[in-house]
């Protein structure tokens, strides 16, 4: 989705006493991805404090080398994760910033990293998504890199490096505050609009949404969790007639994934009572405003995910005082201010060599209830809660410190 403006050049960085050369290995800072969001988060403040950074894209940009914001941006490889340019892109920007301490930062799934061009590059660290239990030994392999430090992005992440003897330093991500939100309105096409109707769903209607990626899974498992969550909801739905199921992602498994009107449909969900995004708007890039006016006018939001490093849009919708159901996995219950958390059932991943945790239907169903019984209305508890993830409060508190434990 589109980005918001340069939050860190109106937020009072404070100025760097040992300016870096950085090279941020990630997806793009325009992408509508997770990792996309925090590498516009971090790569402004960094910038903003006094670093000379620099982005290499392994999704977003190709075939060129580019600007955004001030900041160089290096263009994907020909490989799919670009492990044949990132080692050359670090040091062609250390070259150019000579006389300054340079630093590799990788944000992505570490188990891609291939080959022994990673050797040439003297100090990486890698950001690093943990969404098994325990450790998958070639997330493992590659934390122990003698050229590399891992950052855990979640406090489940740094308990795995830790029992695996591993030394890590803990940084979550996080969000903009100042755009999620408890947001009433907001403007499209000259005039205001709330959640709701953006949604098209009855204001007095109770509203069970999720947002996350509908993308490929490996040996039939969709880490999402969205068959098991479709299939709870239409149990579910069979005993409240006036509950909603607002779906914020592509509908029919376009990069792979699940066509979710056939899984709604084979899992009894009524149709007038499943809502997608609509998919041209959410091809093209929905504001983070919107976004934040969803959360808001949703009553839920629904994500037991089989595993995750960290679960952005946990945070978000607390932020805007809506009260979450997550799994009781990874990092999702350290993200849980006002919520529920489902129970479940272990899943061998024999592509990692770890485990997952399927979410219970009977468990989800329960917590649907649990939400559905509260009643509505937004959670001061959750938006206090998520405050502590704000970008500004999360860059001075724990990527300062570590830049310094980094050098």
């Amino acid at each position: 989705m589109p980005k918001s403006g340069n939050p860190a050049k109106a937020a009072g960085i404070p100025q760097t006493d040992n300016p870096r050369a950085i090279l941020w290995s990630s997806n793009s800072p325009y992408t509508a991805t997770g990792y996309g969001q925090q590498t516009e988060q971090v790569t402004t403040r960094l910038h903003a404090a006094g670093h000379k950074v620099a982005i290499a894209s392994n999704y977003g940009l190709e075939g060129t080398v580019t600007e955004w914001r001030g900041i160089k941006h290096f263009a994907r490889g020909f490989d799919l994760y670009s492990n044949d340019v990132v080692p050359a892109h670090y040091m062609a920007w250390a070259h150019e910033n000579q006389g300054l301490e340079p630093l590799l930062v990788t944000l992505f799934d570490t188990w891609v990293f291939k080959g022994q061009q990673w050797d040439l590059v003297d100090k990486i660290a890698s950001w690093v998504p943990i969404d098994h239990t325990p450790c998958p030994p070639d997330v493992l392999a590659w934390c122990a890199r003698p050229n590399v430090t891992p950052i855990a992005m979640s406090k489940f992440g740094k308990a795995m490096l830790d029992r695996a003897g591993i030394e890590s330093v803990y940084v979550p991500h996080a969000i903009d505050t100042t755009v999620f939100k408890p947001t009433e309105k907001f403007d499209a096409g000259g005039k205001r609009m709330t959640g709701r109707e953006f949604m098209e769903i009855p204001s007095d209607a109770y509203v069970v949404g999720t947002n996350s990626a509908n993308k490929g899974g490996r040996q039939g498992h969709n880490r999402k969790a969205l068959p098991e969550m479709f299939l709870a909801f239409g149990m579910w739905a069979k005993k409240r007639d006036d509950v909603f199921l607002y779906v914020h992602t592509e509908d029919k498994g376009a990069m792979g994934g699940i066509n979710l009107r056939e899984l709604a449909a084979a899992c009894g969900i009524p149709a007038d009572r499943l809502v997608f995004v609509d998919q041209y708007a959410y091809r093209t890039g929905i504001p983070q405003n919107i976004l934040a006016a969803i959360y808001t006018d949703i009553d839920v939001l629904l994500q037991p995910s089989l595993g995750e490093g960290f679960g952005i849009p946990v945070i978000e919708a607390q932020a805007c005082g809506t009260p979450v159901i997550v799994n009781n996995a990874t990092a999702q219950p350290e993200l849980v201010g006002d919520g529920w958390i489902c129970e479940g059932q272990p899943i061998w991943d024999d592509a990692q060599k770890s485990w997952w945790l399927t979410p219970s239907v009977p468990s989800i169903i329960e917590n649907l209830e649990a939400a559905y019984q509260r009643g509505q209305g937004r959670s001061a508890e959750a938006i206090k809660f998520a405050k502590d993830y704000d970008a500004d409060k999360v860059f001075a508190e724990y990527w300062v410190p570590a830049l310094e434990i980094l050098s």
